[in-house]
């Protein structure tokens, strides 16, 4: 059930049979205080303005073509026009009983499901998994989830990095250690050591560089033990990708890799179909466009460069092709890319270049989801200690560590697998939260003692409330499947919860809109919040019977929520911590 929703339908009816035009929004929010009801309409003032009237006197037309008697029993003007709507107790406590017996906590699937592409994650094989990989990876990840639940067709690309220049001096570094008869896969363990390795080789050897450029363009050209050393390079490498999405919990799999490698053979059609659409000029040798869009107050034009002098192409080349692809092979009717804000630019020249190409359907949605960085304590980003970039699997091992040193603290007589298995939830569960509930859009800090606090909006508080509910439901010893009383929404703190209970579908609707899962990740903590003054003001296991099976139905819903959104987070839960 989403409320806000039926709200915001009901309203714009009676806004509409009011004289308003059929565009005008009814803006129905959740209210900030509870004397304001639960909701807040705020669209009349803006309606009213349309049609030249007072806004109470539209709002008090509205209110009398507005029907809510079945959901609310109290509606009510405040202000200049706002209409606050406050639900009904016998209502809410219907609505929770449905809840409590859906599978989906009675969210409803989307009507028109969509088909929606996700490009997420990302990696450059070249080198293994770093922190800048971190947000890409769990925030596309949660989106993904979050919209496979409401129903849409989504369809994850994994864009790794597996092709360019770089490439050359990588092969050439292999086929001298082959040459000297040294087990490649050992060598490659470590990518990072790898990777530097041929990069010395690259600056200080004239004839190795010389020879990397040559595998570039045999490589490019399909050269046949060119491409079995590329084939090797990159199968060890997804593995190392591999590893650390097992360890990092995602639903990135090897059927989602589409490497920019596989766009090779579409390149060359890109700048065809450019060049016959008029919209290619020679630069300094170059195939670029210059769009008025993007032109700076000086009018120069920023150009976005297809084909370099020589006839390479580039990282727009391929982003074109991607589009193409997944327009017209995916039938995507929405396109998402989680990629970094520095980015920015470049995505609004490829989709506004995509548009005006012919590339994509003029309804099809190409949305850049762009996020902030992960700082250290400096104000500068995530570094380790001793000044390198941060590998990804080495973070979430000390996690881990880290995790096992602070549960082993709190537990001392838990046998050893299990205080291992609870470290590695809330270890690798504390890194993905702080980073999922901070807005998409905004850097924050790595802050160890932060993210494993059990105070604040952390994964270790969540974890926790979730199993303190699911220890009290347990001590209640009450067979689960019985409890089909009704719930009775009595007291001021059973009120707060049942509402906050019934707007879980908004939270993640916020999600799956705007791509960013903060907003359940809020949701959850103040649901958790708002669960712990209901418990402490309403007892539940010495309550009387029906009153007991009231509460406790609270409870086992408020368990059931926490979990499906965690999960839908990428967070494991505990029965016990």
């Amino acid at each position: 059930m989403n409320i806000q929703t039926l709200l915001n339908q009901r309203i714009q009816a009676a806004m509409v049979a009011s004289g308003a035009l059929d565009t005008a929004p009814a803006l129905v929010r959740q209210s900030a205080k509870a004397q304001f009801g639960d909701y807040q309409a705020n669209g009349i003032m803006g309606a009213a303005k349309a049609l030249k009237m007072n806004p109470r006197d539209f709002a008090q037309s509205t209110l009398e073509k507005l029907d809510l008697s079945d959901i609310a029993d109290k509606i009510e003007i405040a202000g200049p026009g706002f209409i606050n709507i406050f639900l009904k107790n016998i209502w809410l406590g219907k609505e929770l009983v449905q809840l409590r017996t859906s599978e989906r906590l009675d969210v409803n699937e989307v009507t028109s499901p969509e088909t929606v592409v996700v490009d997420y994650s990302a990696p450059n094989l070249a080198k293994e998994m770093h922190v800048g990989h971190l947000r890409s990876t769990v925030i596309g990840d949660a989106v993904v989830r979050t919209m496979e639940f409401l129903g849409h067709n989504v369809v994850r690309q994994n864009h790794v990095g597996d092709w360019g220049t770089q490439f050359g001096m990588l092969l050439a570094y292999m086929e001298r250690l082959r040459a000297e008869n040294t087990e490649i896969s050992m060598v490659l363990s470590d990518l990072e050591t790898f990777y530097r390795a041929a990069k010395t080789c690259f600056d200080d050897d004239e004839a190795f560089a010389t020879r990397a450029r040559e595998l570039v363009v045999a490589l490019q050209s399909g050269d046949e033990e060119c491409l079995k050393l590329w084939d090797e390079f990159i199968e060890i490498s997804l593995h190392h990708c591999e590893e650390t999405y097992a360890m990092l919990g995602v639903s990135l799999e090897r059927q989602h890799v589409m490497p920019e490698s596989a766009y090779n053979d579409d390149l060359q059609n890109v700048v065809n179909e450019l060049t016959e659409q008029g919209l290619l000029k020679e630069s300094n040798g170059a195939q670029c466009v210059f769009m008025e869009e993007f032109a700076n107050k000086e009018g120069e034009i920023t150009p976005v460069i297809v084909q370099k002098t020589g006839g390479g192409f580039l990282y727009a080349t391929t982003d074109l092709a991607a589009v193409r692809f997944r327009q017209h092979t995916l039938n995507a009717d929405r396109v998402l890319y989680f990629v970094d804000a520095r980015q920015s630019l470049h995505f609004q020249q490829i989709f506004t270049l995509s548009r005006k190409a012919g590339f994509v359907k003029p309804e099809t949605k190409l949305e850049h989801m762009p996020f902030g960085t992960v700082m250290g304590s400096d104000g500068k980003p995530f570094k380790t200690r001793s000044g390198g970039v941060a590998k990804l699997s080495a973070l979430l091992e000390e996690a881990q560590e880290r995790a096992y040193k602070l549960v082993a603290s709190k537990n001392e007589d838990m046998d050893e697998e299990e205080l291992r298995n609870i470290a590695r939830v809330v270890g690798i569960s504390s890194v993905k939260y702080a980073d999922l509930s901070k807005n998409r859009t905004s850097d924050y800090v790595f802050n160890w003692d932060t993210m494993l606090s059990f105070e604040g909006n952390t994964a270790p508080y969540l974890l926790y409330a979730y199993s303190r509910v699911a220890s009290i439901v347990k001590r209640s010893e009450m067979d689960v499947a019985s409890l089909t009383g009704n719930i009775s929404i009595i007291a001021d703190q059973e009120r707060a919860l049942a509402v906050k209970l019934c707007q879980f579908e908004e939270a993640i609707q916020q999600v799956a809109n705007d791509g960013m899962p903060h907003f359940l990740c809020a949701y959850l903590y103040d649901l958790a919040g708002t669960f712990m003054t209901f418990y402490e003001a309403c007892p539940i296991l010495n309550a009387e019977d029906d009153v007991k099976q009231s509460r406790l139905q609270l409870a086992l819903n408020t368990a059931s929520t926490l979990k499906l959104g965690l999960s839908l987070l990428g967070i494991e839960t505990l029965e016990r911590m």
